[in-house]
């Protein structure tokens, strides 16, 4: 007897001041995905939205939702929350405590970018692995203690949940669905037609500082801080550092990653790349020159960090990211 094939159902959440692109982006993936699929195996997509009329995207978007979210049938196969400002200035507590429902009865759920806090605030992140925007990385740490946030990745999958980094990233994270659904190869077909990778070099470490800007409050860690940043050519150590503030190495050490979260040596390395990256992004300076600016000492040993941290060669990066 011969099995029926059963549509997969999608299902995108709207609200107020939603990211356009994070609804588009994804659902395009899955529509284009149709064209290569038979009937029996396309994908049926729903927007859903806690409002009754229509809901204002941030790009001044109107957008008109096919279902309320009590209408919504149980059990669809994945249940997407997009980002945006909405998600982390608005109140979203009605849709919260939707989802926080909803969520548990689709086979799977997830964000895109910063949608992540909509789930985090109904407890849906708690004890999985996710990601979000690189801008918003910290801020979601904060508000959901009990989630293991991760940094550089441009999509996690964990068991149901899956959720991706910022905007376009959401892409990403549905050709990943769509090769786990039908194959490789109907997901790179649908990544040439909308010309981006099946898999991008790098996550989201090229995207973004790794280190936040220094403030400058006087306090003997920010002075440290400052000074690496401000003489970042120079033979750096603990040592240094620590002499610099009147502090002895151990006690410094202890209050520098108290305070930052990092080691001083982790800290002078994430300073030294995103050095690195203003000069290859701004000028056309002989990579060895931007090491040697940088504090690296060589090129290779600059390509070698960057290929650690980064996930691509100082020349890919500028190639990628160069103005020059």
């Amino acid at each position: 007897m011969k099995e029926t094939a059963v549509k997969k159902t999608v299902a995108m959440v709207l609200y107020e001041d939603v990211l356009a692109l994070d609804v588009t982006g994804p659902l395009e993936v899955f529509s284009m995905a149709n064209r290569y699929l038979p009937p029996e195996h396309h994908y049926r997509l729903l927007t859903v939205a806690a409002e009754r009329d229509r809901v204002r995207a941030s790009s001044g978007l109107a957008l008109e939702a096919d279902l309320h979210i009590d209408d919504l049938p149980a059990g669809v196969d994945l249940l997407l929350v997009p980002g945006g400002p909405g998600a982390y200035n608005g109140d979203t507590s009605l849709l919260s405590a939707w989802l926080a429902q909803a969520a548990r009865s689709a086979k799977r759920y997830g964000a895109v970018c910063t949608g992540a806090f909509i789930l985090g605030a109904a407890g849906l992140l708690d004890g999985y692995r996710c990601t979000t925007h690189w801008n918003y990385l910290e801020r979601l740490a904060q508000r959901c203690p009990h989630t293991q946030v991760q940094a550089e990745r441009i999509y996690v999958i964990d068991r149901n949940l899956i959720t991706s980094g910022g905007v376009t990233a959401g892409i990403d994270m549905a050709l990943a669905v769509v090769a786990e659904d039908h194959g490789k190869d109907i997901a790179l077909e649908v990544a040439k037609v909308l010309l981006v990778v099946l898999k991008r070099q790098g996550g989201q470490a090229p995207f973004g500082p790794l280190l936040a800007s220094v403030v400058r409050d006087g306090s003997a860690i920010a002075r440290a801080q400052a000074y690496v940043v401000d003489h970042i050519d120079e033979p750096l150590t603990v040592n240094r550092l620590a002499e610099l503030v009147a502090m002895s190495p151990r006690n410094f050490s202890r209050a520098f990653q108290r305070e930052t979260r990092l080691t001083p040596m982790q800290y002078v390395q994430s300073a030294r790349i995103d050095h690195a990256r203003r000069l290859l992004e701004s000028s056309d300076l002989p990579l060895k020159l931007v090491a040697c600016r940088s504090g690296f000492g060589s090129a290779r040993h600059m390509r070698s960090v960057f290929g650690e941290r980064i996930g691509m060669t100082p020349s890919q990066y500028r190639e990628q990211f160069g103005c020059a």
